[in-house]
């Protein structure tokens, strides 16, 4: 069994459920799994898919998982924690269909449940692929001393950072290691921030990272319209969080999109986060913006997410020097950096139930080719939007 605790998922899952049972409890949705690198799966993948889904069934919240949630993340109310107690997977949310080597993955059901498929459909996803195709890491002591050498490299260079690495990691034991070596050669808990993985914070006692993800805005525009998306997403997530867990993502429907709906009141309550498109770019926009609204950008933090790796990081942290304060979510660099070539999957929310008819969710990008959902739907956004 590759999952074996509720818990071996990213916290922005969590956080994002406790606002949709909140807001939306009732609202039904359809996720689909995006094969982007079109990579052909072995045969029979599908059946030990399903059979790792299935044993899923038998997690729930331990007591003493509980406990670290009510004890460290005091904005998730008992109530919530008590549903998420009570909450078990449900396999027949997933459908699952092989053709040859081309696997179709589709999940449907309330929002409120399915939102928590995503990381560890993932996860299985890659871990399997790996064990089936029988790809090697290279050696655990190679392994040890790259991370050793990240943890220099940040250190060096005064950065921030965390794992964002569950998705895509090459195997469960794999991120284990990482969070191991970064708790015990990092300057722990000043410079190595935490990990999104919520299992591993409380196994290693880090803190767990995250707050929203693009469905939560993809939402919100097939609810309210995308020139209000970013705006009513920001305002109901205030509503719910009250001032906690304050960063804004940029890029659901272009960062220019953004920007010119992000307010001073939401300037100054908001960091954010890049996820893709020019990082560079992104730095010399948000000044713009903070200076615009006479906000000191110096008081601000823009958190970097957009396939990162330890080099490609640090340049972004000199380029930010005394300019804006910055931090780094690091994921397939951190996790399956072990001498194979990584998945390139992902699950996004596709279409919502909205007054009793299915209605397209889309989600645009600042990198070419990272848009997804209905093409027809896309265009009419783009011309909304003037894009």
């Amino acid at each position: 069994m590759i999952i074996k605790s509720i818990l071996d998922t990213d916290f922005y899952k969590i956080t994002q459920q406790f606002a949709v049972v909140k807001l939306y409890p009732i609202t039904k949705v359809r996720y689909s799994f995006i094969n982007r690198g079109k990579t052909p799966f072995p045969d029979d993948f599908a059946e030990k898919l399903r059979k790792e889904i299935k044993e899923m069934e038998s997690l729930s919240l331990t007591k003493d998982e509980k406990m670290f949630l009510l004890n460290n993340y005091k904005f998730l109310d008992p109530p919530f924690i008590d549903y998420l107690s009570g909450y078990r997977f449900d396999s027949s949310e997933v459908g699952i269909i092989q053709d040859k080597d081309n696997l179709q993955i589709s999940i449907e059901g309330l929002w409120s449940r399915t939102i928590l498929w995503e990381v560890p459909l993932m996860a299985i996803i890659s871990e399997l692929y790996f064990k089936e195709t029988n790809q090697k890491p290279i050696s655990k002591e190679k392994r040890k001393e790259n991370n050793i050498s990240k943890c220099a490299i940040f250190k060096m260079n005064a950065m921030y950072y965390t794992d964002f690495g569950t998705r895509r990691r090459f195997s469960y034991n794999i991120q284990d290691e990482l969070i191991e070596d970064f708790v015990k050669y990092s300057l722990h808990n000043e410079n190595f921030v935490g990990t999104s993985n919520v299992h591993f914070a409380h196994k290693y006692n880090v803190k767990a990272i995250g707050t929203m993800a693009h469905e939560f805005i993809s939402m919100h525009g097939g609810i309210y319209g995308y020139n209000i998306a970013n705006e009513m997403t920001l305002e109901n997530w205030n509503k719910v969080f009250k001032g906690e867990l304050t960063v804004a993502l940029t890029d659901t429907y272009t960062v220019d999109v953004f920007y010119k709906n992000f307010n001073k009141i939401h300037s100054k309550i908001f960091d954010l986060r890049q996820d893709s498109g020019d990082p560079f770019l992104f730095v010399d926009k948000t000044l713009s913006h903070f200076k615009k609204m006479n906000i000191d950008p110096l008081t601000k933090t823009i958190i970097f997410s957009d396939s990162l790796t330890t080099d490609s990081a640090v340049e972004i942290n000199k380029y930010c020097r005394g300019k804006i304060k910055c931090s780094f979510g690091i994921g397939t660099n951190f996790t399956n950096n072990v001498g194979v070539t990584p998945l390139n999957i992902v699950v996004k929310l596709t279409e919502a139930k909205l007054e009793n008819d299915w209605v397209p969710i889309i989600k645009l990008s600042d990198a070419d080719g990272k848009h997804t959902g209905d093409e027809k739907e896309i265009e009419i956004c783009k011309h909304i939007l003037k894009i």
